[in-house]
């Protein structure tokens, strides 16, 4: 009996031990592409932060947390802190508004809101280089679309790009423009997601279009409200196609976040090992940020 006991759990290991080596093959080319593209790179990040480096990246004297205490200790890196999150502030809360409302104009049922879909859509497909084009000729003080709509409320022309005033808010136009066909369109998806007996049911108790948004439509679209803050925050934060191409962290540095100080001291200054000490501390950032608004937020969201 005994023989035959330990026979069936042998048996048990080997059907379990070969469900595991399958499990792994199959993650098997996912964690390859990982290794490659995301965890050696993040390996060979933090080791040039404890280094000293030359002009090719190359690591030549260690340093240890040196240059995380100069980051610190210089403040040039608190200034791009605090002007990355004055873009955030303007880029993340106000671009899921205004998306949320073009995802409830576009859930009308109006002939040819097809159309009107794709418009709403169509930011998404534009390539960041192409977008700052664009607006580049919106923002021009001399012939831009904006100086014609200010000269019809007898308002003094902007330097939008030129101006410290507003420089940032500028460039976060762009960025909130580039992001609302992504987050319209996952926002217009969990509004039809709502079923419909549900506002038919409102209705015949009486709730009006407000009742029915505020008690309803926004508790059921919450995952997705709390997936575009999380996602627009980390992008907020990772900010760079905008800012090289419009203002290239000027006038002044008021447009010099992190992303793009990093990049100057990586490859104007050649001090690969400082870049990558500034990028470990906003890796730190992004994720102390990213889990906080997972513990914070997911117990207001409602799952149906």
């Amino acid at each position: 009996m005994a023989q035959a006991r330990i026979a069936v759990g042998m048996s048990r290991s080997r059907r379990e031990g070969r469900k595991l080596l399958e499990g792994l093959l199959y993650l098997l080319p996912a964690l390859a592409i990982f290794g490659v593209f995301v965890f050696y790179p993040l390996a060979n990040s933090i080791r040039l932060s404890l280094y000293q480096t030359d002009i090719l990246g190359n690591g030549q004297f260690f340093l240890g947390l040196a240059q995380y205490k100069e980051i610190f200790t210089l403040g040039e890196f608190g200034v791009s802190l605090g002007t990355t999150a004055l873009y955030a502030a303007y880029l993340v809360i106000p671009g899921i508004v205004l998306s949320l409302c073009l995802a409830l104009m576009a859930n009308w049922r109006l002939r040819g809101i097809g159309v009107y879909r794709l418009l709403f859509a169509s930011p998404m497909v534009v390539a960041v280089a192409s977008a700052s084009l664009i607006w580049m000729m919106f923002f021009s003080p001399a012939q831009g679309v904006l100086k014609f709509f200010l000269s019809l409320f007898h308002i003094d022309q902007i330097n939008w790009l030129a101006d410290t005033r507003w420089a940032l808010f500028s460039v976060s136009m762009v960025a909130v423009w580039r992001t609302l066909g992504f987050n319209t369109i996952l926002l217009l998806g969990g509004i039809q997601a709502v079923p419909e007996d549900m506002y038919e049911s409102s209705r015949i108790d009486g709730a009006g279009p407000w009742t029915m948004f505020w008690k309803m439509t926004l508790p059921m679209i919450s995952p997705v409200l709390m997936f575009l803050l999380i996602t627009s925050t980390i992008s907020a934060l990772q900010s760079f196609g905008e800012i090289n191409m419009l203002t290239q962290g000027g006038p002044a540095g008021v447009t010099n976040v992190v992303v793009y100080s990093i990049y100057r001291e990586a490859f104007f200054n050649y001090n690969f090992g400082f870049a990558a000490a500034e990028a470990m501390v906003l890796f730190a950032i992004i994720m102390a940020l990213t889990l906080l608004q997972f513990f914070v937020l997911e117990r207001r969201v409602f799952y149906q």
